[in-house]
């Protein structure tokens, strides 16, 4: 099958997705071209199967904002043209729905018709889709899409209060690749961040206001009371100049280590003992179940997607949104133990098997196969 995968390639979590997503069709014979403005930062290209066509946004001094949706459009006729897609996957609602619909009906003028599946991640409906002036486009390019998925239930029961859309939503979780999350953890390298056996606690994130990073610092700091712990915050964005004013203000610099954006984050997961996400809102969270891949319990809010990975009392705790106090005691009820600490590892382990990419591919290799019957039968 030739498919074509549409994302943004930054650091967050649809770009990973759909990378990851990528590369495995590519590992199962796949051919899949992806199309961005520059090379996603996860995408290995050595491998036959994988394909990478960059387009240009060139800056014309007649417009004040660069023409993006209409390069894509042409790149993706072209590149379903010359290379045979049969069928298109795009990341994010906003613009690549309706960039997907644009480039259909163009290549419907040349006798061939291209399936598009859209998947909608979070923020495209959560934040940005909710801008009245986003409305009648994204719920338009929503009822022409012939396939949507969402990375949980909640997102699809937000999609369908916000944009009372009448086209089928199937809900197909985000995922990893557990095999790469066998990675021993070496007590060498956890001493040079706790060198007196200190509890390490992370959180990764994009430091935007709804990630709340300034609640995790709360959360240590009442944590930091009661046991030795250090806090390594990974990431970086508008919030952290002033997450770190906030630690020098509470007096915790030296106790708070400040990693900035890493990568591939699992040698660091690999150290960790507890991960806290108290996001406002989170569509999914696959920050925390990387964390959970790395046998690291989770404390989290209840809000969006989060209460369908995080299994309260299992893999960690659920809180309410800012409600700090009861983080840092549901904290404690894992760090305070060590035995408590090694049943919380297993059991987040073990739920996060359940989202192996070897679960979840064949759910997407499914829904381009239905498409596809379709476009035979029709």
């Amino acid at each position: 099958m030739n498919i074509g995968m549409v994302c943004f390639p930054t650091y967050g979590g649809s770009g990973v997705v759909a990378t990851e997503l990528g590369i495995a069709l590519a590992n199962k014979g796949h051919k899949v071209h992806f199309m961005s403005y520059s090379q996603p930062f996860r995408l290995n290209l050595f491998n036959e199967n994988l394909f990478y066509h960059e387009f240009n946004v060139n800056d014309y001094p007649l417009f004040d904002y660069q023409p993006y949706e209409s390069v894509l459009a042409s790149k993706i006729v072209d590149v379903a043209v010359y290379e045979q897609l049969d069928v298109l996957h795009v990341h994010y609602a906003i613009p690549h729905a309706s960039v997907a619909y644009t480039a259909q009906q163009i290549l419907k003028s040349k006798k061939m018709h291209l399936p598009y599946v859209t998947t909608l991640h979070g923020t495209d409906i959560t934040l940005v889709g909710r801008d009245p002036a986003f409305e009648p486009v994204i719920r338009f390019s929503l009822n022409h899409s012939n396939a949507i998925t969402s990375v949980s239930e909640s997102l699809k029961k937000e999609t369908l209060k916000t944009f009372k859309i009448d086209n089928k939503i199937t809900v197909i979780p985000n995922f990893i690749n557990i095999k790469e999350y066998n990675i021993v953890r070496e007590h060498c390298v956890k001493s040079r961040y706790a060198p007196n056996g200190e509890r390490i606690i992370v959180h990764i994130s994009n430091f935007r206001k709804v990630k709340r990073v300034d609640d995790v610092v709360r959360v240590f700091a009442e944590v930091q009371k009661k046991l030795p712990a250090r806090l390594i915050l990974v990431g970086d964005g508008p919030e952290k100049a002033n997450i770190e004013t906030m630690v020098r203000k509470l007096g915790l610099h030296h106790e708070v280590i400040m990693a900035g954006k890493v990568t591939d984050p699992k040698e660091l997961l690999s150290i960790a003992d507890l991960f806290i996400l108290p996001s406002e809102t989170e569509s999914f969270g696959l920050a925390a179940l990387e964390a959970m891949a790395m046998r690291v319990p989770v404390i989290s809010t209840n809000s969006g997607g989060l209460p369908e990975l995080n299994v309260n009392g299992t893999t960690g705790y659920l809180s309410n949104v800012g409600d700090v106090v009861d983080m840092a005691s549901n904290a404690m009820k894992i760090l305070g133990n060590n035995e408590t600490l090694e049943v919380f590892r297993k059991q987040a382990f073990e739920h996060a098997l359940k989202f192996d990419i070897e679960k979840i591919l064949p759910q997407y290799e499914k829904l381009y196969n239905q498409l596809l019957h379709k476009e035979m039968v029709g």
